[in-house]
């Protein structure tokens, strides 16, 4: 499975969720994650996808760092079987 396929699968299962999962650009700030998850109840988390067994480059994992310093929950997915345990886990809080 690749990126893609994965990507598609997050935003099916955000939907299903009551949610949406657009993908987020940032003109100008290199290195954000791909796609921004927004669920019911104002829960939200970024989520950097990866091909399976892919990891984020230096820059990612640095912006990754300042989200979470804001407060922002981040996920970095390179499998189907992480995106229902990131949904259950950003519900749950």
């Amino acid at each position: 499975m690749n990126e893609k396929q994965i990507e598609n699968k997050l935003t099916l299962a955000v939907k299903k969720a009551g949610g949406i999962a657009p993908k987020f650009v940032s003109p100008g700030f290199a290195g954000m994650p791909d796609r921004i998850v927004l669920l019911p109840d104002g829960l939200i988390a970024f989520v950097e996808l990866k091909a399976p067994g892919k990891k984020p480059r230096p820059l990612q994992l640095a912006r990754h760092r300042l989200l979470r310093s804001l407060g922002f929950k981040v996920y970095v997915i390179d499998s189907v079987k992480q995106i229902g345990e990131m949904l259950d886990e950003l519900q749950a809080t």
